[in-house]
C-alpha cells in the first residue's frame, strides 16, 4: 500500500502531514523521491497554493501515478478558503475527474479529498490547551476572543472579523495565541503545531462529542482506513 499526497501549502503542511502520518500511520514510510515507492510509503508533493493545486500540482501528481503505477491511494489535501465544503469538494472532483477520463492505467486508484475548513491554520486553532481562555489576554488577541472564542466554540464555523478573507484572520488569531505563550508560529516554521502532543489535542477536540473540526475528523478518519489497508 503506497499513498500519494498532494497538499496545497508551500511549507507548513509539508511539515505537518509527515509529523502527523508518524503518529497517525506510523507503519507507512516517507520516501524522498516520487519513483521510491514500494512497500507501505508515501510521497508528499506541494502544490504551492490554490488554484495551482488543481492544475499543474494535479498534472504533475497524475503524471508521476501513471508513470509508476506503485500509488494505490492519490489524497488531495487543499483549503475551502472563502467557499463551502462542498463547493471545494465539487471543484476539486471534477477537475480529478477530467484529467483522469482517459487514464485508464489509474482505475485502480482510490481518491480522496481532504477539505482543510477554512485553512490548516482553523484545525491548529482546536488545540484548546495551548490558548486558556480563562487567562487574561492582551491586544489584538483579547479582540479576537471577544469576536469568536475558539475554546468554546467550533474554529471551523469561525467567520473573518475585519479582516479580507477568513485564511488571514485564522492565521493571524493562531499566532497571537503562540505570542501571547512566547512562542512563535509562522507558515514556514510552525514548530510545536508538528509535535504529537498538539496533535493529541486536536484529536481530544474531534472526540470530545461537540462536533468540532469536522474535516479535520474526515482526515483521522482517512487515516484509520489507510492504516487498515496496510
Amino acid at each position: 500500500m503506497n499513498v500519494y499526497f498532494l497538499v496545497e501549502g508551500r511549507s507548513t503542511e509539508k511539515k505537518l502531514y509527515p509529523s502527523w502520518l508518524s503518529t497517525l500511520v506510523p507503519e507507512l514510510e516517507r520516501v524522498k523521491f516520487y519513483d521510491g515507492a514500494c512497500k507501505n510509503n508515501y510521497y508528499i508533493l506541494s502544490a504551492n497554493g490554490y488554484p495551482r493545486i488543481l492544475g499543474e500540482g494535479l498534472n504533475l501528481a497524475l503524471q508521476h501515478l501513471s508513470e509508476t503505477q506503485s500509488y494505490d491511494r492519490l489524497v488531495i489535501c487543499l483549503d475551502s478558503d472563502e467557499q463551502s465544503i462542498h463547493e471545494r469538494e465539487e471543484i476539486a472532483m471534477s477537475r480529478l475527474l477530467e484529467k483522469i477520463e482517459t487514464k485508464q492505467e489509474l482505475r485502480q486508484v482510490k481518491f480522496d479529498i481532504i477539505v482543510q475548513h477554512r485553512c490548516i491554520e482553523t484545525w491548529l486553532l482546536g488545540n484548546r490547551k495551548i490558548f486558556n481562555s480563562r487567562q487574561p489576554v492582551t491586544k489584538p488577541l483579547s479582540d479576537y476572543k471577544s469576536y469568536y472564542n475558539v475554546c468554546d466554540f467550533d474554529p471551523e464555523l469561525m467567520g473573518k472579523f475585519n479582516f479580507k478573507n477568513h485564511a488571514d484572520f485564522h492565521f493571524e488569531y493562531l499566532k497571537e495565541i503562540f505570542n501571547e505563550k512566547g512562542l512563535r508560529y509562522t507558515k514556514k516554521y510552525p514548530q510545536d503545531t508538528q509535535k504529537s502532543h498538539y496533535l493529541e489535542q486536536l484529536i481530544n477536540r474531534v472526540q470530545d462529542g461537540e462536533g468540532h473540526l469536522n474535516t479535520f475528523a474526515r482526515f483521522l478518519s482517512l487515516c484509520e482506513a489507510i492504516k487498515l489497508e496496510l
